[in-house]
């Protein structure tokens, strides 16, 4: 239940009610109008930042001007193959995130205005500032390696960088846990108490197997309570949000928990991980065919995909794939989604509190929970509130005739 949510702005929310007996009775006028309030204030901001991104990134790539900009930053440092790579590659990710500042600034101001954030901007400078480090980190030798291979073979080299990729992929999704999470949080484990062994007996009832249950502290940043389970195997663990403990009710703490042991069950992120390994491998491959077409690398002021000149073509080809590819992602992510609310009231066998659950979520984080079904197909990732009540209701109502059947 990646969904997050908050104590209402204007007041201390009341513990999850019995769940309504009709879809009409879920939210009121103003809690739908508060909802769709806030999507249409930060729609625009988040469009807004997306088109600017991909249209410089294509810009760059599909003129000579991203050429003459690797050519112009190598130069500054030296001007060899390896400088324009190194250089080229870094100067492409910092005018993205330039590119796109102020439209994450004005999402964020909207956000504040709702009562959603509570980090000040500096620390939100802070979090950006080690979100671009860690990208860095990541782009700059992959562009080398990617080059290095170009350079032994100009025709083929997307052969062995396809595999790579996909190795690549695999690795980062193991290392994620380890690597990337405590940059931005820190973890302690739970204290021994009825809430962690209720979470334990829940993930091995469910035959999952967890390391530890952690506390994410992310009371530093926000007040959005979650909680999930993260890694592959030996890092597996479950983590819960310090705000989470300090607000909610151990049910509630547990039917998310239980949305997450579904992924976990159901090996979404495992599946996640082999189908972007072989993802990944793809678009390598359609990327060698990109740069093996003369037009566009003419257009784009290269001679082969040897020359550096040729990484901001690689970046557009990558980003309209990625853009393009958008719609179908959120459209399996929704699918499994349904699939883990599923395992959830099958695990805890608790519809009432799912849907009285689901429906803070929404109320607490202002969501839109009825948004325009074109919206839902393009960017959604997770259900609209309505519809995961009303599948939970049809698994109640489904699940009672069977009882009276027997």
């Amino acid at each position: 239940m990646t969904d997050s949510v908050r104590p209402h702005p204007g007041g201390t929310e009341p513990g999850p009610a019995p769940a309504p007996a009709s879809p009409e009775s879920d939210f009121t006028p103003a809690q739908r109008a508060r909802g769709r309030a806030l999507r249409r204030a930060g729609l625009p901001w988040a469009l807004g930042g997306r088109l600017t991104g991909l249209t410089l990134t294509l810009a760059l790539g599909l003129t000579p001007a991203g050429a003459g900009l690797v050519t112009a930053v190598g130069g500054r440092f030296g001007g060899s193959r390896t400088a324009e790579v190194l250089a080229g590659a870094g100067a492409l990710v910092l005018l993205g995130r330039a590119a796109q500042l102020p439209f994450g600034a004005g999402a964020r101001s909207v956000r504040t205005r709702f009562g959603l954030v509570t980090q000040g901007w500096a620390g939100w400078a802070a979090d950006l500032a080690r979100g671009l480090a860690l990208t860095l980190a990541l782009v700059l030798p992959t562009a080398f390696g990617l080059y290095a291979l170009t350079d032994r073979s100009p025709e083929h080299w997307w052969v062995p960088a396809a595999g790579a990729a996909a190795l690549l992929t695999a690795a980062l999704s193991f290392l994620y846990p380890l690597l990337v999470e405590p940059v931005f949080n820190r973890f302690t484990p739970m204290e021994p108490g009825p809430l962690r062994e209720a979470l334990l007996t829940l993930a091995e009832r469910d035959g999952v197997r967890v390391r530890d249950v952690l506390v994410a502290d992310a009371s530093r940043r926000t007040t959005a309570l979650n909680a999930y389970v993260s890694g592959l195997g030996a890092t597996r663990r479950i983590v819960v949000y310090d705000t989470l403990l300090s607000t909610a009710e151990p049910r509630e703490v547990e039917l998310v928990v239980a949305h997450e042991l579904g992924h976990v069950k159901h090996r979404d992120v495992l599946t996640g991980t082999v189908l972007g390994a072989v993802g990944a491998a793809v678009v390598v491959a359609l990327l060698g065919l990109a740069l093996g077409r003369g037009p566009l690398l003419s257009a784009a002021g290269a001679t082969d995909a040897a020359d550096p000149r040729s990484l901001p073509l690689l970046a557009a080809c990558a980003a309209l794939l990625g853009a393009l590819s958008g719609p179908v992602q959120c459209a399996v992510s929704r699918r499994v989604e349904v699939r883990a609310d599923r395992h959830a009231l099958e695990l805890t066998s608790d519809a009432e509190q799912f849907i009285a659950m689901q429906r803070r979520l929404a109320l607490t984080n202002v969501s839109d929970v009825d948004p325009p079904r074109v919206l839902e197909l393009l960017f959604a990732t997770h259900p609209s509130a309505t519809r995961r009540i009303a599948a939970a209701r049809a698994w109640q109502a489904r699940r009672t005739a069977h009882k009276l059947v027997v």
